[in-house]
């Protein structure tokens, strides 16, 4: 828990240039529109194919057009994350497998899919990475909002 209240979020997807960065974006933008600060937030990749990058063009597309700042460089997920981060949260089923087995033996932090949180019950985030278009991060955005939502109604905040 942080000096405020807040807790410590970790967002996680393969490349962290599509899915974590966006959740990570919308999370940061949830907790000002309800106002709540001391929270320390982060994304980070499964793989290291990306690190140092911006997130994709398409998801910093969407991100503007719902007036949401990204100011992310991809990382790869480090061991001190098990222990500095309250929640990591995976994307889907695979990132879920990928930050497990990677987890040092004892860790402190709750690994969930962050779709658990998402009122619609659309479990697995979308993958757009691969798409010819940016509909995918739409559908990537909306998910994340929803999540983020649901997450802080389910802790009370």
């Amino acid at each position: 828990m942080t000096a405020e209240g807040g807790k410590k979020v970790l967002f996680i997807c393969l490349g962290n240039i599509c899915r974590s960065p966006i959740a990570e974006a919308v999370f940061k933008h949830v907790l000002a529109e309800r106002g709540l600060e001391g929270w320390e937030v982060d994304s980070g990749a499964i793989g290291s194919w990306h690190v140092g990058l911006r997130p994709d063009r398409r998801a910093i597309g969407v991100m503007g057009r719902h007036n949401i700042t990204m100011d992310h460089k991809a990382r790869k997920i480090k061991k001190k994350d098990y222990a500095n981060f309250d929640y990591i949260f995976g994307m889907d089923h695979e990132n879920i497998a990928d930050i497990k087995d990677g987890a040092p033996k004892s860790y402190t932090a709750r690994i969930e899919l962050f779709g658990t949180y998402d009122p619609m019950k659309e479990l697995i985030i979308r993958d757009p990475y691969y798409d010819d278009d940016d509909a995918g991060f739409e559908k990537c955005y909306e998910q994340c909002l929803r999540c983020s939502y649901g997450f802080l109604d389910a802790l009370k905040y």
